[in-house]
């Protein structure tokens, strides 16, 4: 007996008085019963449970019915059906009873049509000119047409709104397009397609496979599509990819408007069609901003335009170009500054006016809105809007500003989660917003600090022709404290330092003007670059140990530095140096030998306890100088070797001006993004004329005073100076005399024809005069409170055979100079 589970449909004929009349064979293998069981009995004989109500009538007697029941086998054992019953007519019209077909209830064909026909996904079956064939009652509710409705009818025809994509930027080919694929390629696709349905506000996402369905021999008779509404799953994705988005976009650089115009650009064309970021003047300013919304004359509210982007055009507010705006008072922006809450204004009701939507109650917004929104407010219309979300821009507690997403070519209403959204993406902006504002304080604060200990004007001097530069770090980095100075010394002598202070900021810059000062107080004195550096070292050493915190919690900077001390004289032309872990000078002979300083750097400032050595080089006259610090030479790319290599093929010896050469290193040797500061002192060297040092040695006679005089005054009338005879003579006089009473020989005494006119007195004693104040009887003692009292400056140096004492006096103009004093250039980042 076959396998009453792949038994075949039955048929039978039942006539009018419900007696079974015709038997199939396909019975007796589903049943059990022959056709000699079942012919001229009732068909109810057959049924194995109570007849449903009406049955027969309603199952073997209404024109073409169907319906479950439960049928008996011959064996004993139950079998579920589901019989469909088909009128039969005969010529004349009557009633000849009705046709039955039975078929076993677990078979594919029976339950996997109603499966199909029940499944609460859309389904769809079209020919390959896709004309609908069939739906299921779930896509029929969904599309809200009948199957009676499509059969027939192409694609295109019942919804050419399904030909446009919601996001044509993503290539995407409409779903229409999709299913014409399909069919003609025989390849099936799954794809999720985004779209506003008509009379929606909203847009759907729905996640589809379309596959062909084909015959036995293969051929594409049909394209079957199936799909389901993923809207609230997919839109919480987009959510999340733009605020991850929004996480490396926003805040890249610690810029207040640039960080406002990241916000507009995140934001624009994926999530709304323009952004307005209005901001506080304190804020742009890197000031505080106010405690509450300051109206102007007018009652409304000032602010700055910071950021604008929108899909039709970029009118966004450039960084570095704010535009003034003023919110009208009782504006909506006023309000959500005043209360600081979010405000949803819509253009029309969410779902009204709608033809039909994808589902029930898809049309209106499935998440909760907030109370107070959305706002109905039908005149954004006038501005071309259909909606906008306005939330003030706040953070730790500050009001910062006010931004304003808007809608106008998406036209599905914004939904509680986009509210959320952009609340979201404003917070995020916020914090960055008021991080690049503290930023600005700082650095701001720092850079005037630096630049008010920095040498504002070279001075005056004619042993050295002198330029410079001064570059502070990008605004992505902390002012540094990298400084250099141009001191005169005595013998017109100039010292060369420069030097750079570990860390950045505002403890840097402080750092920065301490060792400059100190750096000036021992240059006074005169010290050899090394003893210099050694008591440099020393004052380091002690401000790191002032800097220790006094508390458990108090925090305190790093401090470090490393210094190049140089001294050129133009009489000898002797370059004298040292470093403490400074780069070395670079040097550019005449004939264009370049190389660096040949010297020993020592150890970086505040290590202490080791030694620093100095160098001495005879430099010809014309010599190129370059002192600078590592933010020049090193970078990202390229290591201080490299740096330094590349430093000594740009510099230029040929230059016209030293001042252009500083511009070409600036340009050639630094990136775009640095993150150091960066300092270039130029110096050529010049030779003092030998006709402008005249030079006599002393013998230790007081007899001598009078012959020294008489040297110092031949010489003024032969450099055509006898206005300075009167006072030139008095300082000699006071000056041999100290040398020949309290010093040793040898005595010697040189006059110097600079910028000023120089006396020097040297001596073999170590012992440093002072001056005091005499009384009314004293014969002496009013030496050095005359020399002070008639020069313009005069001191004390130590020398390896003794000491100098000079004074310098001021010459009448007009002096022919080399190196007029010039402002210090400080070039802005760029």
């Amino acid at each position: 007996m076959a396998d009453k589970q792949h038994a075949p449909a039955a048929a039978l004929v039942v006539g009018p008085d419900g007696v079974v009349s015709a038997w199939s064979e396909s019975g007796r293998l589903l049943l059990g019963w022959t056709a000699a069981d079942t012919v001229g009995r009732p068909v109810t004989d057959l049924l194995a449970a109570p007849p449903p109500p009406g049955f027969p009538e309603s199952h073997v007697g209404g024109p073409d019915d169907t319906g479950l029941v439960s049928l008996r086998h011959r064996d004993g054992s139950t079998v579920d059906v589901l019989v469909s019953a088909h009128p039969l007519v005969g010529a004349d019209g009557r009633a000849l009873g009705h046709a039955v077909t039975v078929q076993r209830w677990e078979r594919r064909p029976v339950i996997a049509d109603l499966a199909f026909e029940q499944s609460p996904f859309a389904l769809g079956v079209y020919d390959p000119e896709l004309r609908f064939l069939w739906i299921n009652a779930s896509s029929g509710r969904v599309i809200a047409h009948s199957e009676e409705q499509l059969l027939g009818k192409k694609y295109r025809e019942v919804f050419p709104e399904f030909d446009r994509d919601l996001f044509p930027e993503r290539d995407d080919k409409p779903y229409t397009d999709q299913l014409s694929e399909v069919a003609r390629t025989g390849k099936p696709a799954r794809l999720i397609t985004v779209f506003q349905p008509l009379g929606s506000n909203y847009a759907n996402a729905w996640a589809t496979s379309i596959w062909p369905v084909r015959d036995a021999e293969g051929r594409v008779r049909a394209v079957a599509n199936w799909g389901f509404d993923m809207s609230a799953e997919y839109w919480a994705r987009q959510r999340l990819l733009m605020l991850n988005e929004a996480s490396r976009g926003i805040g890249r650089t610690l810029d207040v408007l640039g960080t406002a115009q990241e916000l507009a650009r995140t934001s624009v064309p994926r999530f709304v069609d323009l952004v307005t970021v209005d901001l506080f003047d304190e804020v742009l300013r890197g000031e505080e901003p106010p405690l509450s919304p300051a109206s102007d004359s007018g009652g409304a509210v000032a602010l700055s335009r910071a950021a604008q982007h929108s899909t039709k055009c970029d009118t966004g507010r450039a960084p570095g170009s704010p535009m003034p705006v003023s919110h009208a008072p009782g504006s909506v922006a006023v309000r959500c500054m005043t209360t600081g809450r979010s405000t949803v204004q819509l253009a029309a009701e969410p779902g009204e006016g709608g033809e039909w939507a994808f589902g029930p109650g898809l049309a209106a917004d499935p998440a909760h809105w907030p109370p107070g929104n959305p706002l109905i407010d039908e005149s954004i219309a006038a501005e071309g809007l259909t909606g906008r979300i306005t939330v003030p821009l706040r953070a730790r507690g500050a009001l910062l500003g006010v931004v304003a997403f808007s809608r106008s070519d998406r036209p599905e209403a914004f939904t509680a989660d986009d509210l959320i959204l952009a609340e979201e993406l404003t917070a995020k902006a916020a914090v960055a917003i008021d991080n690049a504002r503290r930023y600005s304080r700082e650095r701001t604060t720092a850079l005037t600090l630096q630049r008010s200990l920095l040498l504002q004007r070279l001075p005056n001097q004619e042993a050295l022709e002198v330029a410079s530069r001064y570059l502070p770090a990008g605004t992505g980095a902390e002012v540094g404290g990298d400084w250099f100075d141009v001191i005169p010394l005595s013998g017109a002598r100039v010292a060369l330092v420069v030097g750079d202070v570990v860390g950045h900021g505002l403890h840097a810059s402080a750092s920065m003007g301490r060792l400059r000062t100190a750096v000036r107080t021992l240059a006074d004195v005169d010290l050899p670059p090394d003893e210099l550096l050694t008591h440099l070292d020393d004052l380091v050493i002690h401000l790191a140990s002032d800097l220790q915190p006094a508390g458990r919690f108090q925090p305190t900077g790093e401090f470090g530095a490393t210094c190049l001390y140089t001294v050129y004289d133009p009489v000898s032309r002797r370059f004298t140096l040292a470093s403490a872990g400074h780069p070395l000078p670079l040097v550019i002979s005449p004939d264009g030998t370049r190389t660096p300083a040949p010297a020993q750097p020592g150890p970086p400032l505040g290590i202490g306890g080791l030694p620093f050595e100095a160098t001495e080089l005879e430099l010809p006259e014309g010599s190129l100088l370059a002192l600078y610090t590592d933010g020049l030479v090193e970078s990202r790319e390229r290591d201080v070797d490299e740096g330094i290599a590349e430093l000594l093929r740009v510099l230029n010896q040929s230059a016209t001006s030293l001042e252009d050469l500083c511009d070409t290193v600036l340009d050639a040797m630094l990136p775009e993004r640095r993150t150091d500061d960066a300092a270039l002192l130029l110096a050529r060297t010049h030779a003092l004329d030998p006709q402008h040092v005249a030079d006599w040695a002393v013998l230790p006679d007081p007899a001598q005073v009078p012959r020294a005089r008489k040297f110092a005054l031949d010489q003024l009338e032969a450099w055509g100076l006898e206005e300075a005879s009167f006072v030139t003579e008095l300082v000699v006089s006071e000056l041999v005399t100290n040398a020949i009473r309290y010093g040793g020989p040898p005595i010697r005494l040189r006059l110097i024809r600079d910028s000023s006119l120089i006396c020097e007195v040297s001596d073999a004693s170590d012992t440093a005069p002072h001056m005091r104040r005499a009384r009314a009887f004293d014969e002496g003692g009013r030496g050095l409170l005359l020399v002070a009292q008639l020069t313009q400056g005069w001191g004390t140096r130590h020398t390896i055979e003794g000491k100098t004492i000079w004074c310098a006096q001021t010459l009448p103009e007009p002096w022919p100079r080399r190196n007029p004093g010039a402002d210090i250039r400080v070039r802005q980042p760029r």
